[in-house]
C-alpha cells in the first residue's frame, strides 16, 4: 500500500513538473500564425547596401514601435508583427532619415519593404510615396485575403463570416449527404478536399471541431461574430509546414484590435419573414 502511494506521488510530481516546463518554454510562441512580418533592405542611390542603419516599424493606430539593426547586406526583419497599418523610417549616420508611405500589414502577410536613402544629415526627414510592394514575393503559398471592408459590407445569410471563403477561388459550399440546400457552418471544400481537411485558426490558436461529432454542426470550434472579425486568410497551396495536420485550406482568421482612437459601433439584428418579399404567384 505505501508503494502504491508513493508510485502515485512519484507520478504527479512529473506531471507537475512537465507541466511547468510546458509553460515556461518557448512552446508558447506556436501559436502566433495570426502575427505577420516585415522585411526589406537599406540601400543608397547606387544600390549598395547601407550596413548599421537603425530602422523602426511603427504602428500608425497606436504609435507603438519597435527597433532593428540592417545587417551586412543591409537587410532588417520584423518577425510576430501584429497586423496593421505602419511605416518604417531608417536612419544611418551621412544620409538622410527616410520615412516611408503607411502600408498594411495582413493577416500572417511576409511583407517586403525597401528603403533607398539619400546622402545628407540625419536631421533631414525625406518621406517616400510609395514603399511595400503588392505582390508578395516572400513567400510561395497562395492565398486570398479577405479583409475588413469584405467582412463588413458584403451580405452574410447566417452571420457566418467563413461564407466569404467562397470568394476564394477553388472553393465551394460542402453538403451534407442528406442536405441539399443547406450545410454546417464553415463547410466547404478547396480544390477538391473534403471540409473535414481545413484547418481553422483563430488569433493563432487552434479551432478546428474534430472527429465526426460535428456532423450537422460547424467544422469550427468557435465561430466569432463578423463584426468582431478584422480580416483572415485563406491559404489554399504551398503553405508553411509550420500548419501541418491538414491537407485543405488554412483559414486564418484574425479578431479587431483597438487604437488610440475611441471609436465604436451600434446594429441590430432582426431576422423574421414578415420582412420577405412577397412571392409572385401568391393568391389574392
Amino acid at each position: 500500500m505505501r508503494r502504491r502511494i508513493q508510485s502515485a506521488r512519484l507520478m504527479c510530481f512529473y506531471l507537475l513538473l512537465v507541466v511547468g516546463l510546458v509553460m515556461l518554454s518557448p512552446v508558447v510562441g506556436w501559436a502566433q500564425f495570426e502575427n505577420a512580418s516585415v522585411i526589406g533592405y537599406v540601400r543608397d542611390k547606387s544600390g549598395a547596401a547601407v550596413s548599421g542603419s537603425s530602422v523602426t516599424l511603427t504602428n500608425t493606430g497606436t504609435n507603438v514601435s519597435q527597433t532593428s539593426k540592417t545587417d551586412g547586406e543591409g537587410k532588417f526583419e520584423f518577425n510576430s508583427v501584429n497586423i496593421g497599418n505602419y511605416v518604417v523610417t531608417a536612419e544611418s549616420a551621412g544620409f538622410q532619415t527616410t520615412k516611408t508611405a503607411p502600408f498594411a500589414l495582413t493577416v500572417n502577410a511576409r511583407q517586403r519593404v525597401d528603403v533607398n536613402v539619400a546622402a545628407g544629415t540625419v536631421n533631414e526627414t525625406v518621406e517616400v510615396s510609395a514603399a511595400a510592394q503588392i505582390l508578395d514575393t516572400e513567400t510561395s503559398s497562395r492565398s486570398t485575403v479577405v479583409g475588413t471592408r469584405e467582412v463588413e459590407s458584403l451580405p452574410l445569410n447566417g452571420r457566418s463570416y467563413a461564407d466569404l471563403a467562397l470568394l476564394v477561388p477553388g472553393t465551394r459550399k460542402s453538403f451534407l449527404e442528406n442536405q441539399t440546400t443547406s450545410s454546417r457552418e464553415a463547410s466547404f471544400n478547396v480544390n477538391g478536399q473534403r471540409s473535414a481537411f481545413n484547418n481553422f485558426l483563430l488569433d493563432g490558436l487552434d479551432n478546428n471541431n474534430y472527429g465526426t461529432s460535428n456532423q450537422g454542426f460547424a467544422n469550427e470550434n468557435i465561430p466569432p461574430s463578423p463584426d468582431a472579425v478584422s480580416e483572415f486568410r485563406v491559404e489554399v497551396n504551398n503553405y508553411s509546414a509550420e500548419y501541418g495536420r491538414a491537407p485543405g485550406a488554412v483559414v486564418n482568421a484574425a479578431i479587431r484590435r483597438g487604437t488610440n482612437q475611441i471609436h465604436g459601433r451600434a446594429w441590430d439584428y432582426v431576422r423574421n419573414t414578415s420582412f420577405n418579399a412577397i412571392g409572385p404567384f401568391l393568391a389574392t
